[in-house]
């Protein structure tokens, strides 16, 4: 065993344009031997995999780590748990080791989790976080509006765990971001059709991919078939028809 500990990066990528990673992000790809991500699904490459991609040389080790897609607070962390223990394997022998991280590394990321762990099971190891473009800011780039103006209260919620939290923030936020909205969407609707804000709601699904769909007033949608990448968002105090 080496008696210096890698460094285990975590690289911000973007939400799936290429070029929405940053330099310093980039240049910690390319330097690094060690490549993590999260595995992709049923044999398909992963979101921060496919944006990496035509970085990485042929010299370059990737490691896709598998993580479950689950509520269940077990399996979640014994597969934190699992994944740590392969870092740990390269890192231990003095191996850096970069995990690109879909979106922002401290936003709603995979990253957090893996890097708690690996904390708390190997105090002494060095981590780095490199900021990246997070989803919300993306979508509002798509939809062409800013996300906030002046002193406007923004508020950002993972949907699934938080309709009662949602409904709150309208009496007092004025840009609602909506995460992880996908499985409660026709709720959603429900809320702001009471709350007569469909026209001041939008939905970006895939931000800046090749499958980006952007939807302007949501009176037509009540039952959208979104994907997981998929946000809300509503501006409730603004009126951006022109």
């Amino acid at each position: 065993m080496s008696n210096k500990i890698g460094t285990l990066f975590g690289v911000s990528v973007g939400t799936g344009d290429p070029e929405l990673i940053t330099v310093k992000a980039l240049r910690i790809l390319q330097n690094t031997k060690i490549i993590a991500f999260p595995a992709g699904i049923n044999g398909r490459l992963g979101v921060a995999q496919r944006i990496i991609e035509s970085y990485l040389q042929p010299h370059q080790q990737i490691l896709p780590l598998c993580f479950p897609y689950t509520f269940s607070e077990e399996m979640l962390n014994q597969a934190w748990h699992r994944v740590s223990l392969e870092v740990w394997e390269y890192l231990k022998n003095g191996e850096d080791v970069a995990f690109a991280c879909e979106g922002d590394i401290s936003f709603f990321s995979t990253f957090t989790y893996l890097a708690l762990t690996v904390e708390k099971l190997y105090p002494d190891v060095k981590i780095e976080r490199i900021a990246g473009v997070s989803s919300p800011m993306a979508s509002a780039s798509a939809l062409g509006l800013p996300l906030t103006i002046q002193g406007e209260k923004l508020v950002v919620l993972p949907t699934v765990y938080s309709l009662k939290q949602f409904e709150e923030a309208l009496d007092w936020g004025d840009t609602i971001v909506l995460m992880k909205v996908a499985s409660v969407y026709d709720q959603v609707w429900q809320i702001l059709a009471q709350r007569n804000l469909l026209d001041r709601a939008y939905v970006v699904e895939k931000a800046t991919t090749d499958e980006e769909k952007v939807y302007h007033g949501l009176h037509d949608y009540p039952h959208l078939k979104l994907s997981y990448f998929s946000i809300v968002i509503v501006f409730v105090n603004r009126d951006n028809r022109k």
